[in-house]
């Protein structure tokens, strides 16, 4: 098996895991710690918070501009079938 980087919390001697660390119960395993800085986010969640940075910027405009967009996107354009 190769080894692999998974994150947890420490509470006394016991290590809990966010994810599943796909090894077989009663399995000996090597740990290192490593103390991660606690600013750091699980994976995904910057671009959650950042979604909706822009709405106090969105205009009318950028609304017609968009649905413009998905109209014509719904247009079929391929070739009548001979």
């Amino acid at each position: 098996m190769t080894s692999k980087v998974l994150h947890g919390v420490v509470n006394g001697k016991t290590i809990e895991l966010t994810d599943d660390p796909g090894v077989p119960a009663g399995q000996v395993v090597e740990v290192i710690v490593k103390p991660v800085a606690s600013r750091q986010r699980p994976w995904g969640e910057g671009i959650r918070a950042s979604a909706g940075s822009m709405a106090g910027e969105w205009t009318e405009e950028d609304d017609r501009i968009l649905e413009e967009i998905y109209q014509e996107r719904k247009r079929d354009t391929r070739p009548e079938p001979s």
